[in-house]
């Protein structure tokens, strides 16, 4: 009882430490007065303020495509190195491949930020592309280093399946292609969306690569978040903040309560 009693106070002590900031935050995002940190009474106006700014929205938007396009660009460059690292025979090209695949995570943003930043440099220089740095370099740059979480995810399901079964169906006739496409994609899908939805995390979160490789044409969301916070803390940063939560604590339930029906359902029938 009293390792119950010990374990019990330390859930509630680390819950208490990982939402009470967003708690307080929620409150504050319906504070009448400008200042973040005195209560001025209880209003919603901030909300309206934040959908009537034209720089937050057109940054959320940007956030979000480059955000879905860079994750779904990780998961195809992500899968075919995860491919190649699991399914060829060992050699000093498989070994590098690997060893490239997992520098980015260990490797700080800026350096990888400063170094993506020198290539479309140089690459505008020599080749004249990119012309200038926007939403393209953003969605290159966060492709780069998303695809390396992404190789990690799927690699390690590669090498849980069985092999036999891809044998089994080329022995039957099927193509190299094909096989990838009918047997090993179906197998791994579970570990392609956690690499997708990992990726697109991550993305979305991103505010020192995102800075290194955007230009005057695109400002994602942490950059405006950033410099908002740079200048004063605004309210509008504390709705907006809000809204994230909510709109993550609703995707969790709606995954949570989809994953508990489908156990459900897999359980036998009580006699």
């Amino acid at each position: 009882m009293k390792s119950l009693r010990f374990s019990t106070i330390m859930l509630w002590a680390g819950m208490f430490f990982l939402y009470a900031p967003m708690f307080i935050l929620v409150i504050y995002s319906f504070n009448e007065s400008k200042l973040v940190t005195v209560w001025g009474g209880f209003s919603p106006k901030w909300y309206g303020e934040l959908f009537r700014d034209k720089q937050i929205l057109d940054a959320v938007w940007t956030s979000l495509k480059v955000a879905f396009f860079a994750s779904s660009m990780a998961v195809i460059l992500g899968t075919m190195a995860a491919f190649v690292m699991t399914r060829f025979r060992r050699s000093w090209g498989k070994l590098t491949l690997s060893n490239m695949i997992t520098a980015p995570l260990v490797m700080p943003e800026v350096i990888t930020g400063l170094s993506l930043l020198l290539l479309f440099v140089h690459m505008a220089d020599l080749f004249g592309w990119p012309a200038e740095r926007g939403m393209l370099t953003i969605w290159i740059a966060h492709s780069t280093f998303c695809a390396a979480y992404v190789a990690v995810v799927v690699s390690a399901r590669l090498r849980e399946i069985d092999q036999s079964v891809e044998e089994a169906a080329q022995d039957l006739g099927a193509t190299p292609l094909k096989t990838f496409f009918y047997i090993t994609v179906p197998m791994i899908s579970p570990s392609l969306m956690a690499g997708w939805l990992l990726s697109f995390s991550l993305s979305l979160d991103d505010l020192v690569i995102a800075s290194f490789a955007s230009g005057p044409g695109a400002t994602t969301l942490p950059m405006v978040v950033f410099s908002s916070v740079r200048m004063g803390v605004s309210p509008k940063i504390n709705a907006l903040a809000t809204l994230i939560i909510l709109t993550v604590s609703l995707i969790a339930f709606i995954s949570w309560y989809f994953a508990r029906r489908s156990d459900r359902k897999s359980l036998p029938p009580a006699m």
